[in-house]
């Protein structure tokens, strides 16, 4: 009885995979002026809409920092956005990674901690970082 269990899981893993398979491989390949070619991860994320990861975790990373900043410099949390620097090297800070989202925008990080305290504009902001194109990653394909 548990053998025959077994096989039918293995055959039901068998089947479940081949037709993952072929449903990928039907919708990833396109067919352009006669020929069939498969479909990038760009062009696929284009075609169903697919949000870029860097932009959601930027986005997601900007709208924690806002949260943090409205809270107060007494919560514990706020010590965690802003941090101490140790000796040594100097480590990239929460803050630091919020000022260098602005300026990869072309916004001014000078105040940004001013600015979260405006949910509506920040609110605005985080959504314009999700929305901006992201310049592609050299070797990454």
């Amino acid at each position: 009885m548990v053998e025959t269990v077994v096989q039918w899981r293995a055959l039901v893993n068998w089947i479940t995979n081949f037709v993952v398979l072929y449903i990928v491989r039907l919708l990833t390949a396109v067919c352009i002026s006669g020929e069939w070619r498969k479909l990038h991860n760009e062009e696929l994320g284009d075609l169903y809409s697919l949000p870029n990861i860097v932009r959601v975790v930027k986005s997601r990373r900007m709208r924690w920092a806002g949260h943090v900043a409205r809270m107060g410099e007494g919560r514990r949390v706020h010590r965690v956005l802003v941090g101490k620097r140790p000796l040594g090297r100097l480590r990239r800070r929460w803050e630091d990674n919020i000022k260098m989202d602005l300026q990869e925008m072309g916004g001014g990080c000078e105040y940004w901690m001013e600015l979260a305290q405006d949910r509506d504009r920040w609110r605005a902001l985080v959504s314009t970082v999700m929305n901006v194109r992201v310049p592609e990653m050299q070797g990454i394909s």
